[in-house]
């Protein structure tokens, strides 16, 4: 991709109501911009991002046997009537009436829907377990929005429902679901701590957020040291494998882990921090980037959704839904990994995997030099961002630090002349003078 032909609006200020690092940087990086309080339109730069994050959240979904459907974000009335929960959900509920006066509402959630389309179609044990998902906009109307992103009144999430036949089967399907956020957070360069949870408006009695340590994170979070040294499980974990899976889950909520409200509320949780010692305990600020729920028949009794078991007698079944807010995501990764000068993408969520900046452009050796790299490198299966633009040095590297991208290669008509171009890594500052033609080779090696 050109830069000269793309839309990437930079600022050079912060805007006014930016209160954190991920809103100051999303808007300044022209990856978002602001329509209505907590409502943001996605810049081209900001939807690439996004597309990588729910592309690993669809992967790591299905890989856990997940099936993606779509369901609409405008649901009727009558659903949250029959579970119970249109009046008692509050205010954050946008309720609408269309023309002919029916009580609608834009979705917050999806539990009332999904059992819907579950208890029309599937009537037998022998159709379970099954787990659908989507990725669709939620709306919820904040009191205050506000953290950009973080805490918008629009946003973008993936929701997951399981249905099983009984308790056992759904703790199957809750553990696999853990797993499976593990290795999602993972992919998009974090490290997730479970952590249990209050089950809220979502209703349950097992909960578990997923927190992302962060020195600008919302809330404090208390757990053991032993969670630094925990790996996640690689693309080869067996999903089939039950046992297997739920060790995983027992290894990564064996050690302590709470939030400042479990530490508020729950006793057991004052005590169990208290009995640490000074070396294993870690006390930071923390994300919550994904939170899932067993919440049994909760919804499945009230909506009459039931199949008929190996016994001949109707079983409602039990459930639990998961989320990830993608687009909330991409603000907790900006919070994690960022310098004083910008972004610092992890590669898997990168939205070019190199920058290659043209120092003079109109020269005949850069010119030439930087369509033989982003030729090579696109034909690599690498996404390049060539900054063909006629700003000055200063101008170029700012921007090219400001949006984050893992690599640079920046060609110079003296070092070019000589054949040679400069390599960068982002993260950590460090430069490389290479050949071209070994430059070439070591960034498709990188991909």
């Amino acid at each position: 991709m050109r830069l000269s032909k793309y839309f990437l609006p930079i600022l050079k200020e912060n805007p006014k109501d930016a209160e954190i690092v991920s809103h100051r940087l999303m808007a300044r990086a022209g990856m978002i911009k602001q329509q209505s309080a907590g409502v943001y339109s996605w810049l081209p730069l900001g939807k690439r991002v996004l597309d990588k994050v729910c592309n690993i959240v669809r992967e790591e979904q299905n890989r856990a046997g997940a099936i993606e459907i779509l369901m609409p974000t405008i649901q009727p009335a009558d659903l949250w009537k029959e579970s119970g929960r249109y009046d008692d959900y509050g205010q954050e509920m946008l309720r609408i009436n269309d023309r002919n006066d029916r009580e609608m509402l834009y979705g917050p959630t999806n539990e009332e829907m999904v059992t819907d389309i579950f208890r029309s179609y599937v009537k037998s044990y022998k159709d379970l377990p099954l787990n659908l998902y989507h990725i669709q906009w939620k709306f919820r109307d904040e009191r205050r929005p506000r953290f950009g992103v973080m805490r918008g009144r629009e946003f973008l999430m993936k929701d997951a429902y399981s249905f099983d036949l009984d308790y056992e089967a759904s703790k199957a399907a809750y553990n696999r679901m853990f797993v499976s956020y593990l290795r999602t957070f993972e992919r998009c360069g974090l490290k997730s701590i479970p952590m249990r949870a209050d089950t809220g408006p979502i209703g349950g009695s097992l909960s578990h957020e997923f927190i992302v340590l962060a020195e600008t994170g919302e809330s404090q979070v208390f757990c053991h040291r032993d969670f630094e040294g925990f790996a996640v499980p690689g693309a080869d974990m067996n999903y089939d494998d039950a046992a297997a899976v739920a060790a995983v889950v027992e290894k990564w909520t064996t050690p302590f882990a709470a939030t400042d409200e479990i530490m508020e509320a729950e006793d057991w949780a004052r005590d169990a921090w208290d009995g640490l010692s000074e070396d294993t305990r870690v006390s930071a600020r923390g994300i919550e980037v994904g939170h899932i729920f067993h919440f049994g028949t909760k919804y499945s009794e009230p909506m009459n959704a039931s199949v008929q078991g190996a016994d001949g007698k109707q079983h409602f079944v039990s459930m639990g839904s998961y989320g990830i807010g993608p687009s909330r995501l991409l603000g907790a990764i900006i919070e994690a990994s960022h310098d004083e000068n910008g972004i610092i993408w992890p590669k898997g969520v990168a939205p070019f995997d190199v920058g290659l900046i043209n120092m003079k452009p109109g020269d005949a050796g850069c010119d030439a030099a930087c369509e033989q790299i982003e030729t090579a490198l696109e034909n690599a299966g690498l996404e390049v961002l060539y900054d063909d633009t006629d700003e000055r040095a200063g101008g170029k590297f700012a921007r090219a630090d400001l949006i984050g991208l893992p690599l640079q290669v920046i060609a110079g008509p003296r070092s070019v002349a000589d054949g040679n171009v400069e390599i960068k890594v982002r993260a950590t500052g460090e430069r490389e003078t290479l050949s071209i033609e070994a430059a070439i080779n070591r960034l498709a090696q990188a991909r």
